[in-house]
């Protein structure tokens, strides 16, 4: 069986599916790996090391002849249709936001399995794509906010005076969050971080950071997620939430939920609250942003209201991207990990009674398998979208 690996064609994304260390443990599978010539180069893997580690460097993929096919962005539509019943695609689906594409695939019949939808249980771990970029992006953050920021993170006591920590807000701590409190610690700020989830104060404190409590704890939704407060509950968490704003230097926010618009936890009234020289990064911004006003991609300058000052407010981006190396090592393993659950004696053979493998595919024999993704594209068809 043949297993292949393109070039992700989607302006700023460096990943790629599979690393020379992946096509190790795939081959040792039992199947053929094809790897497009370049797929690996902006993560730092040449063509050479691809076929040293026992894979076929080819200048385009034959998609035709794939029996799966590894990929990290979203296919396009017009890619899904020239798929065929008897294959297999393994990657990030992002099926909220890609209708079209999911609908494509169903149509083509094949078989698709999302990284999104990897169940989070212990067994999945390994494969959990979400997770692992997180990881990347929460480090990444830090990093930002502090080139962007004109003041030291740590503390300095010097012959010339005393240079306080700056002093970082983070909102959302789940796997990004976690690791923008670790390393915004271990550069020395002095972190605080709230979530509305009452089971993340003990993971904030055991990074370092002090919990901020608000009284507004939301029960917690599937997979650890926050559940989505109501509209009167979300104005009154930007009430509480106001006065630590307007207190931090730094402030990261990572809220998300699965499938949805980001919640919007701070607006521009609450920016235009800091003090001038303070940096808001905002790493939601591709699903709608946190924070008002935020465009992905861009640095905004938001006028202060005390100081007529400016805050400097950062859509992130591709963030995962940013740091090709890292994140495809990471992300490959995911996807080795999940092909090699479904590969038997060198054949690629789905086992849907396993909760892994059924709960991670999105579409199989013409059907849409992930029931809210097939409920969206039923609505999207009634209104004529799809």
């Amino acid at each position: 069986m043949k297993v292949g690996i393109g070039r992700e064609r989607h302006e700023g994304e460096r990943r790629v599916a599979a690393t020379p260390e992946t096509v190790l443990q795939i081959t040792a599978l039992g199947v053929d790996v094809l790897i497009e010539s370049g797929a690996g180069t902006a993560a730092g893997h040449p063509d050479a090391a691809y076929t040293e580690a026992g894979a076929s460097v080819v200048a385009e993929l034959p998609l035709a002849d794939l029996d799966v096919y590894c990929h990290v962005r979203p296919l396009t539509p017009e890619r899904a249709a020239q798929l065929h019943p008897d294959q297999i695609t393994i990657g990030l689906a992002a099926p909220a936001a890609e209708l079209p594409t999911v609908a494509a695939l169903a149509r083509a019949g094949a078989t698709a399995f999302a990284l999104e939808l990897v169940p989070r249980i212990s067994r999945a771990q390994s494969m959990d794509a979400l997770t692992s970029q997180a990881l990347v992006a929460g480090y990444r953050v830090v990093l930002e906010a502090a080139i962007r920021f004109p003041r030291f993170f740590p503390l300095y006591m010097t012959a010339a005076g005393t240079i306080p920590p700056a002093r970082v807000l983070v909102l959302g701590a789940g796997v990004a969050g976690l690791q923008a409190i670790a390393t915004a610690k271990r550069l020395g700020a002095r972190v605080s971080a709230y979530d509305v989830r009452p089971a993340s104060a003990d993971e904030v404190t055991s990074m370092g950071g002090t919990f901020i409590t608000l009284d507004l704890d939301a029960i917690e939704g599937v997979g650890g997620y926050a559940r989505e407060l109501s509209e009167d509950r979300s104005v009154r968490q930007r009430e509480l939430l106001a006065p630590y704003v307007a207190a931090a230097d730094v402030l990261i926010t990572t809220a998300a939920i699965p499938g949805r618009p980001a919640p919007l936890l701070v607006t521009r009234e609450m920016v235009a609250g800091m003090r001038m020289g303070s940096v808001v990064i905002d790493l939601a911004a591709e699903s709608g942003g946190n924070v008002e006003g935020v465009i992905a991609g861009q640095d905004v300058s938001v006028r202060t209201s005390a100081d007529d000052g400016v805050v400097t407010l950062v859509g992130m981006k591709d963030t995962a991207s940013t740091m090709p190396a890292d994140a495809s090592r990471l992300y490959a393993k995911n996807v080795a990990n999940l092909l090699a659950l479904m590969t038997h004696d060198g054949q690629v053979t789905p086992d849907f009674t396993d909760e892994v493998i059924a709960g991670s595919c999105l579409t199989h024999a013409g059907e849409v398998r992930h029931a809210p993704t097939a409920a969206a594209l039923t609505a999207a068809a009634l209104n004529g979208e799809h």
